[in-house]
């Protein structure tokens, strides 16, 4: 079994000091003719696999003015069935002619036994699930011969069956692939919100060494019953309760690499790159504030 910590060193950094965005279909001509001051842009890569459709034209033209990360949302890591073959050989040839800064997932399923859903679902915190994440982790990083980032995904339950908190699970998955962390602040929000946890002592419990990378998103407050149920959307802008987890993020971990996600009810270009640079602004709080401290 191949370990990729080494492999990072060699992957082209994204911009240091300035947060990217998600690259989507209603801003593709804006990007190009605006070509807002981001640090980079993230895709999700199975929006771009027949190489040559007109998705993939307009990813190679941004590909010229920025630093592009591609993030998956279908290789269902999660899944005892295995990733499959036909998708992991799409996202290779993606990676082949893009050269991603970054290759990312989800910790979670989406099919089994043939039937695929369109969500990103949960995993139980169980032995016999870590074996199979991290298998299915290895098989990817073997493919595409580099490292992944691979990402923390909203819960809305707890199972019964658990055998660690997720910190635990993602730390393990770190020390058995040598993977990096993609930390959704959003999503450990919200999943605290739902499950009823703290969420900075999720933080504490992350390996610092392994964070790659932070996304930030704006979440759905839904009601059933007396109770408040937040989903994650992606279709508002970050709240402050996230931009304040964020803030003690960078405090524990340094100044991290930082993408804004907006998926659904998607704003004017203006709007997204306005988050991205608050997030440039608690970014150099941030590093002010600890090199005081240090």
């Amino acid at each position: 079994m191949q370990n990729f910590r080494h492999i990072s060193s060699e992957i082209p950094e994204l911009a240091k000091t300035s947060s990217g965005i998600g690259l989507r279909e209603i801003h593709y001509e804006d990007v190009l003719a605006q070509k807002p001051a981001v640090g980079f842009l993230e895709a999700h890569s199975e929006n771009f696999f027949r190489i040559g459709g007109v998705p993939f034209q307009y990813l190679m033209k941004c590909r010229e003015l920025y630093s592009v990360s591609l993030h998956g949302v279908g290789l269902s890591l999660g899944s005892a069935d295995g990733v499959r073959d036909a998708h992991l050989a799409k996202l290779k040839t993606l990676v082949g002619h893009i050269e991603p800064a970054q290759v990312s997932e989800h910790i979670s399923w989406s099919g089994i036994g043939g039937t695929a859903v369109p969500d990103l679902l949960p995993l139980p915190m169980t032995n016999e699930a870590l074996n199979t994440v991290t298998a299915n982790i290895q098989k990817v990083q073997d493919s595409l011969q580099r490292r992944i980032l691979v990402e923390n995904a909203s819960s809305y339950l707890s199972f019964k069956d658990s055998e660690m908190t997720e910190p635990a699970f993602l730390a393990e998955v770190v020390r058995r692939t040598g993977c990096g962390l993609l930390l959704d602040i959003n999503n450990i929000h919200v999943s605290a919100h739902n499950l009823g946890f703290n969420p900075i002592e999720y933080l504490r419990q992350i390996p610092k060494e392994a964070v790659g990378e932070i996304h930030l998103a704006g979440y759905q407050v839904n009601r059933v019953g007396e109770h408040e149920v937040f989903i994650d959307a992606h279709n508002h802008a970050v709240y402050e309760t996230v931009w304040n987890l964020y803030a003690t993020a960078l405090h524990m971990f340094g100044d991290t690499q930082t993408l804004i996600e907006w998926d659904s009810e998607i704003p004017a270009l203006e709007v997204l790159v306005a988050e991205a640079y608050k997030a440039d602004a608690i970014r150099a709080y941030a590093v002010k504030k600890n090199d005081h401290v240090a």
